[in-house]
């Protein structure tokens, strides 16, 4: 057979736990707490060498090692360690890497849970936060300090969908010698693969598009080994183990994400085209449409727009309201990259805490409406969207 150098999709998908003696061809799940030795001293190595033995759930085992080593192939890093949800992945990434007296810089527009652990507790742990503009990066360099241990940012935001160029960060963390922290999410290992342009972390919420269809919670952090080693003896001794029938759920997912994203953003760019102009709308925001104002850095680092469209509803607040109340289709829930559409009114739901200044501050306007556009015929997601604002 001819030597061929395969897609790194084909390997995630044909990369298994090893066969066992029953000749399966999907792959066993294996839900075990522990495992056994069959001697003293094999069980000693095991926990003194450190070497790759099966132990303890909460340290590895194989349907989790499965999912990590097909996240590891796909976003093109050197190790991984998966946790059980994607806030455990974002917080063991800081926790493991960071002391007392160290200091993070961050975007200003991120993920609410990320703000608040960024916001509110890091300091309990003598850690120091500045937040920078997401996509003018020519003040970036005022934010270092001499304790500056991490740059961490999302592309794109969530959920105002800002575009950063992932390039110029990468050069930035190279010349101030910072950890470059990427959250992948929104566009997955399909759409970018941060490692490409210098990351040293890649974190994911598989609960969203790895996973795809609202079934189970997961998290997972791939980068550099040395990192990852850190942040596994971290998550060893603290406990956020992924469970192996999450992982099992997510290794098989993976094995259709490349065909379910590139519907996702197929129909995302036909919903984000119909309403550009729509009376009801002051204005619609996605990657790949043209008046996007990051879209030539998103064309060049995206293989496309994801699958998230963003639109600010005029009348505010009230007007949001209206809309998702009369909402036929999609679905109102505080979750994204299902294979159901998903509606929601961040302003209201998860940024609704913080104060109106505070909002604004992180770009969350009171019309602003996140839809994860799903897999339903792209026909009736747009009718159900102009049915909603015809009653806004």
């Amino acid at each position: 057979m001819n030597q061929r150098k395969l897609h790194p999709t084909t390997i995630a998908i044909r990369t298994q736990t090893e066969q066992t003696a029953q000749r399966e061809h999907s792959t066993p799940l294996f839900l075990t707490s522990s495992f056994t030795f069959e001697t003293a001293e094999s069980m000693r190595a095991a926990f003194t060498d450190e070497t790759d033995d099966n132990i303890y759930s909460r340290y590895n085992n194989p349907t989790v090692d499965e999912f990590v080593s097909k996240m590891v192939l796909l976003e093109k890093c050197e190790a991984g360690f998966a946790v059980a949800s994607g806030m455990a992945a974002v917080f063991s990434s800081f926790m493991a890497l960071m002391k007392t007296g160290d200091h993070i810089i961050c975007c200003r527009s991120m993920f609410g849970g990320t703000n608040t652990v960024v916001t509110k507790f890091l300091n309990k742990f003598g850690i120091a936060h500045t937040m920078v503009e997401t996509t003018d990066l020519s003040n970036w360099d005022e934010a270092v300090r001499p304790n500056t241990k991490m740059l961490y940012l999302e592309t794109p935001t969530n959920p105002q969908l800002e575009i950063i160029d992932l390039e110029a960060a990468g050069a930035f963390c190279k010349k101030h010698n910072i950890i470059y922290n990427v959250d992948n999410c929104f566009a997955t290992p399909i759409l970018q693969t941060p490692v490409d342009y210098g990351a040293d972390l890649v974190i994911h919420s598989a609960t969203k598009w790895l996973d795809g269809q609202g079934r189970v919670l997961g998290g997972i952090i791939t980068g550099r080994k040395d990192l990852i080693h850190e942040i596994y003896l971290f998550c060893r001794n603290s406990g956020p183990a992924l469970s192996p029938f999450n992982a099992w759920v997510l290794s098989k997912s993976l094995e259709t994400l490349d065909v379910r994203i590139h519907r996702h953003c197929e129909n995302a760019l036909k919903v984000a085209k119909t309403f550009e102009n729509h009376p009801k709308i002051s204005w619609v925001k996605y990657p790949f449409l043209p008046s996007h104002p990051q879209y030539e850095i998103a064309f060049k680092q995206m293989k496309a727009g994801g699958g998230i469209v963003c639109f600010e509803l005029k009348g505010g607040i009230k007007s949001g309201s209206k809309f998702m109340d009369a909402l036929e289709i999609l679905s109102l829930t505080p979750n994204l990259g299902d294979s159901r559409s998903i509606v929601s009114h961040p302003a209201s739901t998860t940024h609704g805490k913080l104060t109106e200044e505070e909002r604004n501050a992180v770009g969350i306007t009171p019309g602003l409406i996140r839809i994860s556009v799903g897999l339903e015929h792209v026909d009736d997601i747009i009718w159900d969207i102009e049915q909603a604002l015809e009653k806004c």
